[in-house]
């Protein structure tokens, strides 16, 4: 039987629930739009003409090293109802230990395996708090020009385990707005 919060059902995460999110990586991201309405664009002559919406989506995308220095931008495509990007995380091995964000939840530890507890505090510096920040940036401008624009509320995340995988995903963006 299915969990249901606030009386609806919920989806079990697709993540991988024994592994880091704030760990060195490769992370291929996919963020759609609410109802996969197009407000980024329309291809044309198999190129992405980007709104003005579409504009702040490539934008802020660029920017995200400015605010995470620690993360490195792969291929990134914006298409009329999502954007497709490679974000890698590169942290240096003598970083210093970063404070996570206050959470309501116990601090208790228990041996339970990342991410089994759906309030857990991703903390800083995670595949999540740079989605997030990128979503909540965009929102807050796209919102200046259509006050009915919105994201899904979660988002696509595969880990890239090798270079073969990070080289086709790197193609499949690039070529994304031809097909």
């Amino acid at each position: 039987m299915q969990n249901k919060f606030k009386n609806k059902y919920r989806i079990s995460s697709a993540r991988l629930q024994t592994w880091d999110y704030a760990n060195n990586g490769a992370y291929f991201i996919t963020i759609c739009t609410q109802n996969r309405h197009h407000f980024f664009g329309h291809i044309q002559n198999q190129e992405i003409q980007l709104s003005e919406i579409g504009k702040f989506a490539e934008q802020y995308w660029y920017e995200i090293p400015n605010h995470f220095p620690m993360v490195e931008l792969g291929n990134f495509v914006v298409m009329p109802n999502h954007v497709h990007g490679i974000l890698i995380i590169d942290k240096m091995n003598d970083e210093p230990f970063v404070e996570t964000r206050q959470c309501l939840v116990s601090t208790i530890k228990t041996n339970t395996i990342i991410g089994s507890s759906r309030f857990q505090n991703q903390g800083k510096n995670t595949i999540s708090s740079i989605v997030g920040s990128y979503k909540s940036i965009v929102t807050k401008m796209s919102r200046q020009i259509n006050p009915n624009f919105g994201w899904q509320s979660r988002f696509h995340d595969h880990i890239i385990r090798n270079s073969k995988s990070f080289e086709n995903i790197q193609n499949y963006i690039e070529q994304n707005p031809l097909k």
